[in-house]
């Protein structure tokens, strides 16, 4: 139990510190030493751990999944309605399109390096489960009698990974007035999971 919390504690401050220096610096810019010198942690602690910051920048995708994911179910716990849940989901949307968001920058830092195997294992683990976690909320919705059966979770759990890696992108495009906004994609999500 000890050498768990031990892990725990070490994994926390491994995330927390590259958040950190990914806001402060970007990806491309931080090395295994930054990582070091701002968490404290020798090398051999870190390399206990991960072979490389791309490996924790594949931590840093997972954890804030599992955040949205959580924070989601938190929501559908305490409310019976559409609107709550929902509203847990769409509170970060405008982090999508912001190019300082850590993820949206990870995942542009990692595009770049497609096509390195354990590269593109990331980037399809984090696609993979951006869209299971979005099918298992609409199942849930449907379980819940607020977003009706007939609307085909696989294909819209997709879609709307989709959109939204799409918006990621867009933010470090020149796109200037785009006539999709942020707005547009919320309104499209409800119109298409309460339709009948």
């Amino acid at each position: 139990m000890k050498q768990e919390l031990r892990r725990q504690q070490t994994t926390q401050l491994l995330l927390d510190t590259t958040k950190a220096l990914i806001a402060e610096k970007g990806c491309e810019s931080i090395t295994m030493k930054d990582i070091m010198d701002r968490s404290g942690l020798s090398k051999g602690a870190i390399f206990h751990y991960v072979k490389s910051k791309d490996e924790i920048f594949a931590w840093v995708l997972q954890d804030g999944l599992n955040i949205v994911n959580q924070h989601f179910y938190d929501r559908v716990k305490q409310s019976k309605n559409f609107e709550g849940p929902l509203e847990a989901i769409t509170s970060g949307f405008s982090e999508l399109e912001n190019p300082g968001n850590v993820m949206n920058q990870i995942l542009v830092y990692l595009l770049g390096k497609s096509g390195i195997p354990e590269i593109d294992e990331v980037l399809k683990q984090f696609y993979e489960q951006s869209v299971r976690q979005s099918r298992e909320w609409i199942a849930s919705g449907q379980q819940h009698g607020v977003i009706p059966l007939s609307v085909d979770k696989d294909k819209s759990g997709e879609l709307f990974v989709l959109l939204a890696l799409g918006l990621r992108m867009r933010a470090f495009l020149p796109a200037h007035n785009p006539s999709f906004q942020m707005n547009d994609y919320i309104q499209f999500l409800k119109d298409t999971l309460q339709r009948d």
